[in-house]
């Protein structure tokens, strides 16, 4: 999102940042960087405030801030406008809310599921009477979801995370000790993920792109942030159609106008959907829906957004927002992560230092084809060492997905040290090609 900022040609840019620590390109490139680990609101709001004569508008990224209500207190104590939701709509911050709201609006795009509250049964033994029901109902294909964002373990799959009844409550329970847990049917099929824009008044889509949550190739492995991502030069992805992307859509804007009421609604500002689908036998289904920029994904589609990124920020708070072009290309987001991300070590051996410069300068020969993005990565005494989170990603843009992997990849092997590792099956042409054969036997 800096680096979109940057790239204005009607703006000359300065960027305050109040960051999880000293990232080293928001560094290099901001005026003011501030570091809050927790982005704790209060912390963060009063750096703001003490620039608030130069700053036209606050863009925020995570989501932890916005399910804590940073832009109700941000606009409340600086005046600054935020692109962001406000607090109650900060979907994400419960799956519980997010399933009875679907139910209301779209009952079709739901999963079939149950809600468990520790408060409606009188011991762990009734709970796992009902728990044992409801699992015989679904012939055990179940995702256990915890109602908070982070809480516990949290989501678990029958089939990847566990494989018997006693390992899924040994998962339930962890969850439920903190509050409700939503348990509901394993969806197949193919996963994609749609994002819009929003003035609080109209609802602008994005194009659609594919997340790979897996930590191991082949899609194995526990979940994580996302080890990549990518898009086509079509708004829609290889596996659907421009009908799926559309029915996407439509169903979005139902949400939409729902939460928005008859007139517009200035607590939807920014990126209130990010709403992952999963394409199944039986037309899409939602997994979830976030409240905020999608992580990879808003990657793909900002290093080719046409617009002018802060024409599209002041359109979004003024609430003249009609559309977005995004230039007819194809994205490919690759991370690399430290030894420990996703389980794949215990723990860190080894040198953290990581080395930029071969990327960069890579990036530097290939403008608008390849972007270098720094992720967990401190910048100490001009060094930058990895810290426990995904590193640095490197987004290849072309006209084709194998082309743009082909780029990415390059540049993400011009990462140099730190014990580093990445997924190399993100946007092959043989996973690609497994997901259009999976839909297409699906559909049949």
């Amino acid at each position: 999102m800096a680096d979109a900022l940057l790239r204005s040609l009607r703006y000359r840019v300065e960027l305050y940042v109040a960051d999880r620590m000293r990232n080293p390109f928001n560094v290099k490139h901001s005026r003011e960087h501030a570091v809050y680990p927790n982005l704790d609101p209060e912390g963060v709001c009063t750096f703001f405030e003490k620039h608030r004569s130069r700053i036209d508008f606050i863009l925020v990224g995570p989501e932890e801030p916005i399910i804590r209500g940073i832009r109700d207190l941000g606009e409340k104590k600086t005046g600054i406008p935020f692109v962001c939701p406000t607090k109650a709509f900060a979907l994400e911050a419960s799956k519980v809310s997010q399933r009875l709201l679907l139910e209301q609006v779209a009952p079709e795009l739901n999963p079939r599921f149950k809600v468990f509250r520790p408060e409606d049964f009188s011991s762990v033994d009734e709970t796992k009477r009902e728990l044992w029901k409801w699992l015989d109902e679904l012939g055990n294909e179940a995702v256990v979801k915890p109602d908070g964002a982070t809480r516990g373990k949290g989501v678990g799959v029958w089939g990847d995370h566990f494989n018997n009844r006693e390992e899924l409550l040994e998962h339930f329970l962890s969850n439920y000790q903190f509050g409700p847990v939503v348990v509901e049917e394993k969806l197949v099929g193919e996963e994609s993920s749609f994002m819009a824009l929003c003035d609080g008044r109209r609802l602008v889509p994005l194009p659609e792109t594919r997340d790979y949550k897996r930590a191991f190739e082949g899609d194995r492995g526990p979940n994580t942030g996302g080890m990549g991502s990518y898009k086509d030069a079509n708004d829609w992805l290889p596996f659907m159609s421009e009908h799926d992307w559309q029915q996407e859509f439509h169903v979005v804007k139902r949400l939409f106008e729902h939460l928005r009421g008859r007139t517009r609604n200035e607590g939807l500002l920014g990126l209130p959907f990010y709403v992952a689908f999963m394409h199944t036998a039986v037309g899409p289904k939602i997994l979830e829906v976030n409240s905020r920029p999608g992580d990879p994904e808003v990657q793909n589609i900002l290093p080719v957004m046409k617009d002018d990124f802060v024409d599209v920020c002041f359109s979004i708070i003024g609430g003249t927002l009609n559309r977005v072009d995004v230039d007819k290309k194809a994205t490919v987001v690759v991370y690399k992560v430290p030894p420990t991300y996703g389980g794949r070590a215990r723990e860190y051996v080894g040198d953290r230092r990581v080395d930029l410069a071969e990327a960069e300068a890579l990036a530097g020969g290939k403008v608008d084809r390849l972007r270098i993005y720094p992720g967990a990565l401190e910048l100490k005494n001009d060094e930058n060492y990895a810290l426990s989170s995904r590193t640095v990603c490197a987004v290849g843009i072309a006209d084709s997905i194998e082309e743009a992997r082909d780029i990415s990849l390059e540049g993400i092997n011009a990462v140099k040290g730190g014990s580093l590792w990445y997924r190399s099956d993100i946007a092959s042409r043989e996973h690609i090609q497994r997901s259009i054969d999976r839909m297409r036997a699906l559909r049949r």
